[in-house]
């Protein structure tokens, strides 16, 4: 067989199998030398197997068990994030700093952003799982400036925090719904960074995730109590 032939195959591999795609996927995040040394690896096997080192590696910690088990928990996770995101960009829109175009474009967030909660609760529900509580938050809202600061923050940790637990993700079908709103979520900051006068992508070439530790800490000051 070619070398030809077997890369593509290699790579359809790499693509199909859920364990290898996490893999990939997480390492993408940590760094891009690492995502094609496992790319590259991948191609050079002939096998049409899994390895074994893969098939035996365990699923980490996600650091999300406090919202429920596994991909539920991570579930939960993102839907605590996304109840925060709605209602950043509903107070928004009440504060009355934006008006025009700038305001069309806060809606359409905020709209995208209650989608993402409608789309995680209707998933958590399928997994037989119940809905983590909306939690009561409140923002500062002291400038329009300062709200488009605020609301890069928080979109661009929202991608990261997506990112981050791509590799815990068990079920294809939840990776599938997580790096879609992942993707929009993106999107947004990259909107929003233009806006700051800052990179549209600020970490590179290759997005950096972030644990649940560092976002749920982050979003902390935001929740009342």
């Amino acid at each position: 067989m070619s070398e030809q032939t077997q890369e593509p195959r290699a790579l359809q591999r790499v693509l199909n199998d859920p364990v290898s795609r996490r893999r990939f996927m997480g390492l993408a995040g940590a760094g891009g030398a690492a995502s094609l040394s496992v790319l590259l690896a991948a191609c050079g096997s002939d096998s049409g197997t899994t390895t074994e080192s893969t098939m035996s590696a365990a699923p980490a910690k996600s650091g999300t068990e406090q919202f429920g088990k596994g991909d539920l928990g991570i579930l939960n996770y993102a839907l605590t994030l996304e109840y925060l995101e709605t209602a950043f960009y509903a107070d928004v829109i009440k504060s009355g700093l934006f008006k025009g175009s700038d305001l069309a474009t806060i809606k359409t967030f905020g709209s995208q952003e209650a989608q993402h909660v409608a789309a995680l609760t209707a998933a958590v529900k399928q997994a037989g799982g119940t809905p983590a509580p909306k939690p009561k938050a409140k923002f500062p809202l002291d400038s329009a400036q300062s709200v488009l600061k605020l609301a890069g923050t928080v979109e661009n940790l929202g991608a990261a925090a997506y990112l981050g637990q791509a590799p815990n993700i068990q079920s294809p079908e939840v990776l599938a719904s997580a790096l879609a709103i992942h993707s929009v979520e993106a999107r947004h900051a990259s909107a929003l960074n233009t806006l700051l006068g800052q990179p549209i992508t600020p970490d590179g070439a290759f997005a950096k995730p972030a644990d649940a530790d560092t976002v749920l800490k982050s979003v902390q000051p935001f929740i009342v109590s």
